[in-house]
């Protein structure tokens, strides 16, 4: 983590101590979030974010008043404050009130946090293996970003000390739904898949909408259909999609060599770096030091 962080509007060094143990969203993961990749300064892909955790907000009561605006300058003052031009970038709105163990001194219905951190380099590839019953699609709240990460953390530590990098999750009809923090896509001759949102109960991932929707490569058709395990390992490449990874190949399933298409991720990747570029050519922003004064939100 950077030095600053934006804590309800204000920069704030990440050594102090913000919280109450009152604040019932820090007790029980009650909250939404979000990690944006920051590119030359600019929040990439920021509408199909804040539209996510503006949703999710709704599904999960927490309040979320920010608007579009606000929050995104918000969390550029953030990026400038930190020189953090090419970062990642958490934003989390958790809920502070609510059930039996709410502090009485609490002003606000809930807190703005976020903070920003160096990229990370992934490697080449990936190693997965398979946990099963990891997702229920049948959840009202199944595909939520929620702050309550336990689990998925929880299995990427796990996954690590099996010598892999993921896991992929299984719904409770043991078809395919995600890894624990990222996408996945399976490559079929001239189909790229993704599990389904509708009934993998996975999440909809940023970079996996911006492949689904976003992207048009001439011969590559890019959809959603539902995929178990054996049908995932028979295609002819998989690779795993998020906003920190951008697209990586999965090597090896449960120490099981997978196939390679290298063509048509070196495609896909091209692409998606291309549709980034794009995107932030679009997007460019005033320096810090012509930025209007900025007011607490």
């Amino acid at each position: 983590m950077h030095r600053h962080l934006l804590h309800n509007g204000e920069i704030r060094d990440s050594s102090e101590r913000l919280l109450s143990p009152g604040q019932v969203g820090f007790l029980n993961g009650w909250g939404v979030f979000s990690t944006l990749r920051v590119s030359e300064g600019v929040l990439f892909a920021f509408e199909r974010h804040y539209a996510r955790m503006k949703y999710d907000a709704e599904r999960l009561r927490v309040p979320f008043q920010l608007s579009s605006a606000e929050l995104k300058r918000a969390l550029e003052v953030l990026v400038d404050v930190n020189e953090a031009r090419d970062a990642t970038l958490r934003v989390a709105i958790v809920r502070n009130r609510g059930g039996l163990f709410e502090s009485p001194d609490i002003r606000r219905d809930a807190d703005l946090i976020a903070f920003t951190a160096d990229l990370t380099n992934w490697g080449d590839g990936v190693k997965l293996g398979y946990k099963p019953e990891a997702r229920h699609s049948g959840s009202p709240f199944a595909g939520a970003k929620l702050t309550s990460w336990a689990q998925n953390l929880a299995w990427y530590e796990e996954a690590h000390e099996r010598g892999l990098d993921e896991y992929i999750l299984l719904n409770e009809a043991g078809q395919v739904s995600e890894c624990t923090s990222a996408n996945i896509f399976a490559i079929q001759g001239n189909n790229i898949l993704t599990p389904p949102l509708r009934t993998s109960g996975c999440l909809p991932g940023v970079t996996r909408a911006i492949l689904l929707d976003g992207l048009q490569l001439p011969g590559l058709f890019i959809s959603e259909r539902e995929l178990t395990p054996s049908e995932l390992e028979a295609s002819d490449g998989i690779f795993i999609a998020s906003t920190t990874r951008d697209l990586l190949p999965v090597l090896e399933i449960d120490g099981e060599p997978m196939l390679q298409n290298d063509i048509v991720v070196i495609k896909l990747q091209n692409a998606f770096r291309q549709f980034r570029e794009a995107y932030v050519s679009t997007h460019r922003r005033l320096s810090s030091l012509q930025q209007p004064e900025y007011t607490s939100v």
